[in-house]
């Protein structure tokens, strides 16, 4: 673990000091999944040439819980020149959560709602003669209260979108 984790940092590091000049995004809206923690839906649209919002709907189940949430991410992006249609990108957003908890956990057979501030920090990239994007990205959350109040850094996703235009 402690490992991928210096492996992603790295990544991100590289992509920070290998951007440069700003041009027009390849695509406007793109409609997939975010394959991550939680699974979720997911549309972002561009509102201009860099910045986009993220809008998401997801599910997580584990023993003795489950978890769905929705919510939204602004995202500014900054190309990496040389790569064409690869672009790093940070912003910020909120979600609700909504908890069902089992019989036998520790807070009981009840649900609960949680909100939560998030940051995200990510790569995009569109495919080129082809109608896919692909982005990773780490999404952090400071919840305000429920369950987990506190931070939470272990969410993220590569997401796998079908471009509309």
């Amino acid at each position: 673990m402690k490992k991928s984790l210096q492996i992603v940092m790295a990544l991100f590091v590289l992509v920070f000091v290998s951007s440069s000049s700003i041009k027009a995004q390849s695509y406007s809206t793109a409609v997939g999944l975010r394959l991550g923690y939680p699974l979720s839906v997911s549309i972002k649209h561009f509102v201009s040439d860099k910045n986009a919002i993220e809008g998401f709907v997801g599910f997580r189940s584990y023993s003795g819980y489950s978890w769905r949430n929705i919510g939204g991410l602004y995202q500014m992006h900054s190309p990496i020149s040389g790569i064409d249609g690869l672009n790093w990108y940070w912003g910020a957003g909120a979600s609700v959560y909504f908890w069902s908890y089992k019989n036998g956990f520790v807070y009981g057979d009840s649900g609960k709602t949680s909100l939560a501030i998030l940051g995200t920090l990510g790569l995009d990239y569109k495919l080129e003669n082809t109608p896919l994007n692909i982005s990773l990205d780490w999404v952090p959350a400071l919840f305000i209260n429920g369950y987990s109040s506190g931070f939470g850094g272990g969410y993220g996703a590569l997401s796998v979108r079908y471009v509309l235009n």
